[in-house]
């Protein structure tokens, strides 16, 4: 490969003898993180169409290998012909190694300082990541906030992902956000920032009238003495871009092979973008819509593409909800026909009321995952999870008939409206699969793990107004679980305070930027790791900048301005109103399959015009 170990490519190493990150490579937990050259790596050119863009994971190398979402970013730069590397965050034996030799954080492929580059693009997948943004930018030897760069000679620094539908809490750390599908529009702000010769204030003008681009410098907050959002100035309303044709969309064909095992160690395809269900709780299900699908002869070539470039034994079909593809049958058959006889397929996003005996044949036997989220069908009904407590047994049925002996379940405590009835349901759900396992006669023993996370209400969905439950309420929740669930049930609950920081950052404001520097300074990193999470750090950052986490997990009323309501992810903030007003009246509000529901984005949708 190009420059694969060419160290000193436009001096990453500088005056530090090579020798010495040998060393550091050698001393550290899994050197393969940092060395480059996997099989079927792109070959990056520096310099290539006169723009240089790293794409940036705020988490460990076997994470950001996973993920889908910074590969086709990537892809969109190297099909412009432009320059496009890697880079993710070094763990803190690599991190602190770095920093006592004086070497810069650099990409995977070209071995350059992320310093060098014109722009680096984050990746927000989940809020627990926020400090390794931070964390990646000091050990790239670039200021941490915006205020610090003005007038320097440092890359634009880019976010996008789901996260930032809500990028206020990084808005002092970030020049620019992509909101919605970044790969339509990311490519065309290079062109722009090459015109313009730079990130001139030009520059930043010109694609602040960009769809999907937010500038947070544009953007100016007044807060009230409650601690809430008074008002917003300057550039108010932010158009989430928009990928209408996912089946001519770009996608890579090419992946790179991780040189250790990674989180999701298979190959990937999208199968769909969006959801027609419309879950309460469902964050992605609102801000990804509207559904756009991929054709069962698009996914079957990349599928294959795929196989034949890495060599993996299995392929994911990706989507928010695989078995509402409607071709789903059809595609199955299709993969089965093309691929070689070995591959497996894995299945992660089925619904127990879409789960049908031939999928499970056609899956790999490992273990099945339904996600009931609510132990009742009224609370069920609450969330708009329209699943019964019958087709979650009978999707159980199936599975086991298919040859599954291993179940988990997937519930959330502290959900609106929860009682201990709902609780108490959990546990009758988890006996009676048990019951129809065991009225099955199987040599293997059944293995049910269940899992309650704590709820955390998100922007862009209806219950974004809500409050999150307090830490004493969850906790006899899941006490109470420890103590009826039936014996032999396996059961897993999430810590309360890093759900209590995914909400503050989920539904924060640009205040929280103090915060999350102090928490930096006091250690806080990979906070999304529980071996690794530094609740003291983050208690004593709150109190040192004199914010209280609970004022952003209050409820908040329906007329409030909210420090997300200058995006627009084309979903009306009255729909979203109208449907908490339906989940405290019980009702369901059927899928957009059968039916418009109003959301506010007719106009984009695909089946709101007839063409899904």
């Amino acid at each position: 490969m190009k420059n694969a170990q060419n160290y000193n490519i436009i001096g990453v190493v500088k005056a530090v003898d090579l020798g010495s990150l040998r060393g550091l490579l050698l001393k550290c937990e899994k050197p393969s993180r940092y060395t480059g050259g996997e099989y079927g790596a792109p070959d990056p050119e520096w310099g290539a169409g006169g723009f240089n863009f790293c794409a940036c994971f705020p988490d460990v190398y076997e994470v950001g290998m996973s993920n889908l979402g910074i590969k086709i970013v990537a892809q969109s730069f190297e099909e412009r012909g432009m320059c496009a590397d890697f880079c993710f965050a070094p763990a803190r034996d690599f991190g602190q190694g770095l920093k006592e030799l004086g070497v810069p954080l650099y990409s995977l492929a070209l071995k350059a300082p992320l310093s060098e580059f014109d722009m680096l693009g984050f990746s927000l997948q989940y809020e627990l990541s926020y400090t390794n943004v931070l964390y990646m930018l000091e050990l790239a030897g670039i200021p941490l906030t915006r205020k610090e760069r003005e007038g320097g000679r440092y890359p634009v620094i880019a976010a996008g992902g789901p996260c930032a539908v809500n990028p206020e809490p990084l808005a002092d750390f970030i020049d620019v956000f992509f909101i919605g599908d970044g790969e339509s529009v990311d490519a065309d702000v290079a062109e722009i920032y090459k015109r313009h010769g730079g990130a001139t204030e030009e520059f930043y003008r010109e694609i602040s009238g960009l769809d999907g681009v937010y500038v947070p410098a544009f953007t100016d907050f007044e807060y009230d003495k409650e601690g809430g959002v008074k008002g917003m100035s300057g550039i108010t309303r932010i158009k989430k871009a928009l990928v209408s044709d996912l089946d001519g969309a770009i996608f890579p064909e090419r992946f790179a092979v991780p040189n250790c095992e990674s989180v999701h160690d298979r190959a990937v395809t999208e199968v769909m973008r969006g959801c027609y269900r419309g879950c309460r709780f469902c964050q992605a299900g609102f801000i990804y819509r509207p559904v756009r699908k991929r054709s069962v002869q698009t996914i079957t070539r990349q599928a294959c593409a795929l196989i034949s470039q890495t060599g993996y034994g299995e392929v994911s079909l990706n989507s928010l909800s695989t078995g509402d593809y409607g071709r789903l049958g059809e595609l199955l058959h299709s993969l089965k026909a093309n691929l070689p006889s070995e591959v497996t397929l894995a299945l992660p996003s089925l619904r127990a009321d879409s789960f049908e005996e031939g999928f499970a044949q056609d899956a790999r036997k490992t273990s099945l995952t339904f996600a009931p989220e609510a132990g009742t069908q009224r609370l069920r009904d609450v969330i708009n999870k329209d699943i019964t407590e019958e087709e979650i047994l009978r999707a159980a049925e199936r599975a086991f008939d298919a040859g599954y002996s291993a179940v988990k379940l997937y519930f959330m405590l502290g959900l609106p409206t929860e009682t201990e009835d709902d609780l108490a349901g959990i546990c009758d759900i988890c006996g009676k699969i048990r019951a129809i396992y065991s009225g099955k006669k199987r040599k293997k023993a059944l293995r049910i793990s269940v899992s309650v996370a704590t709820f955390v209400p998100k922007p862009f969905t209806p219950f974004q107004w809500e409050p999150q439950a307090d830490e004493e309420t969850v906790k006899s929740r899941q006490d109470y679980l420890i103590k009826h669930l039936p014996r032999g049930v396996r059961l897993s609950w999430s810590a309360y305070f890093p759900s209590l920081l995914e909400a503050v950052f989920a539904r924060g404001d640009r205040r929280l930027g103090r915060v999350l520097e102090s928490a930096y300074k006091n250690g806080c990193t990979f906070d999304g790791w529980d071996n690794l999470f530094n609740e003291e750090g983050w208690r004593r950052a709150f109190d040192d900048c004199g914010i209280s986490p609970h004022l952003y997990v209050r409820g908040r009323r329906t007329d409030e301005i909210l420090p997300w309501d200058h995006i627009d992810v084309l979903v009306d903030k009255k729909f979203l109103a109208a449907e908490r007003e339906r989940a405290y009246a019980g009702k369901v509000t059927g899928s957009c399959a059968e039916g418009c529901k109003g959301c506010g984005m007719q106009r984009a949708c695909p089946a709101a015009k007839g063409e899904l």
